[in-house]
């Protein structure tokens, strides 16, 4: 595994097919404050218990120039679940209102070193690193969130501050890697 991109360190780019057939870099987003790039899945019970908060994420700061982009890099011979059509139904179904993505190769996974589903990297607008980690501190009950370190670190961002928490733990399944 390479190393984990780090707080600082610049955003990698990708080239990669959205569920709505087109494709997608992180150019598509130049014109953004923030860029929140998203490892996630459809299989993961950790990943879809957090959908719901992230298309409110996106829904709440769309207007203020966050964008969220959710990259599937998991294997789908074995978790068939996980393969671009399914990706395709499973946004239609829950509303995704960002682009999700198909790294079939594993390679932006690997350049990012995420490891988990859902694994967030959320990008300034020089697409540098500034918060690395989860969404918030309870991904099975929303209504017990004490911290929701991907908000706040959002606004911390868009007010010109520092990240006051730019690390925690992604809490979720492990990214399904190809043998």
């Amino acid at each position: 595994m390479p190393a984990k991109l780090k707080i600082g360190d610049k955003g990698l780019d990708f080239n990669l097919s959205g569920v709505d057939g087109k494709k997608y870099s992180l150019g598509s987003f130049k014109d953004k404050k923030a860029v929140a790039v998203i490892f996630t899945c459809n299989h993961c019970p950790y990943a879809k218990a957090y959908e719901d908060r992230l298309v409110a994420v996106q829904q709440d700061y769309a207007s203020k120039g966050v964008a969220l982009v959710a990259i599937n890099s998991n294997e789908d011979k074995n978790y068939p679940d996980d393969s671009f059509d399914n990706m395709v139904k499973r946004a239609k179904e829950k509303g995704f209102n960002f682009p999700y993505l198909r790294d079939e190769a594993q390679a932006i996974a690997r350049a990012y070193g995420a490891e988990r589903t859902p694994e967030i990297f959320l990008l300034d607008s020089k697409s540098m690193i500034r918060y690395h980690g989860t969404v918030d501190d309870n991904y099975d009950d929303p209504s017990k969130v004490k911290t929701p370190y991907f908000r706040n670190a959002i606004d911390s961002l868009l007010a010109g501050k520092q990240v006051s928490t730019p690390e925690t733990q992604p809490v979720g399944c492990t990214i399904k890697w190809k043998k």
